[in-house]
């Protein structure tokens, strides 16, 4: 693949405005110092609450992070700079079980049922359909926006940050802003690896083997990147090199601080 192709929105098929902004999608990480309007807030906000919910349930909230001091202490947690400061707004996606744990108990109810993995499972699902809601409409509205996984590094300092009670995890965050970046578009994995028809996509064969022209693409894509800056490593090297490293939010003890928020016990 040639440098210029990473510049281009990918092509299939069938487009319409929507299909467009989701193909087009993009990681930003640099932004304008500039807050969203309230109009473009509220926009964001009411279609997260649209997003469709596990039986009506309603299990996620949304904390709009606007302090500054809190912000830059997230970002220590996430170890991201841009995190941190005034740069786009920082919305907290929040699976929540509080509220029906505690609509439960003044109705006389135990809380058991709530504190399945199932339930949870369900509930992490209403907030990342709301965050992937909020991101989608940020973009068509000519916004650029980064997930923040990076939070789970310490998920109970952030728990301690955001002042989450019982029964709440801080599944994710949504950094949308002006951007002040144009990246190029990261290649995704070759369509018959990840999608299939009644059954698992199966390789018979190496899968190193089977991705070796993919790692290039990868490796090419990095290097327009970074403009031959730093690593450049192939899909396959991140995979069996990088994951599980110390100090990153594979190794946090996330299932330890889901037991101590009441969640997950069985």
């Amino acid at each position: 693949m040639q440098a210029e192709d990473y510049r281009k929105v990918p092509e299939v098929g069938v487009t319409n405005p929507t299909i467009d902004v989701l193909r087009a999608h993009r990681t930003i990480r640099k932004f304008e110092d500039s807050p969203l309007s309230l109009q473009d807030r509220d926009a964001l906000i009411d279609v997260a609450r649209r997003a469709p919910t596990s039986s009506f349930r309603q299990q996620f909230s949304i904390i709009h992070v606007t302090d500054v001091t809190l912000r830059d202490q997230l970002a220590e947690v996430a170890q991201q700079p841009y995190v941190g400061t005034s740069k786009g707004d920082l919305f907290m996606f929040v699976v929540d079980l509080y509220r029906n744990a505690r609509i439960r108990e003044e109705a006389g109810l135990d809380i058991a049922p709530l504190q399945r993995t199932n339930l949870f499972l369900a509930a992490m699902e209403d907030a990342i359909l709301a965050a992937h809601n909020m991101e989608v409409a940020a973009e068509s509205m000519g916004l650029g926006t980064v997930y923040l996984g990076s939070l789970l590094r310490g998920p109970q300092r952030t728990i301690e940050l955001l002042k989450l009670p019982r029964m709440t995890f801080p599944i994710l965050g949504l950094l949308v802003g002006r951007p002040l970046q144009d990246p190029p578009y990261r290649p995704r994995l070759p369509k018959h690896l990840a999608v299939s028809e009644n059954t698992y996509p199966v390789v018979k064969g190496s899968y190193l083997e089977e991705l070796a022209e993919y790692d290039e693409d990868v490796r090419a894509y990095y290097e327009l990147r970074k403009a031959g800056l730093g690593a450049t490593n192939a899909f396959t090297q991140q995979i069996s090199e990088q994951m599980g490293l110390p100090d990153t939010y594979d190794t946090a003890p996330v299932l330890e601080v889901l037991h101590s928020q009441g969640l997950c016990l069985n």
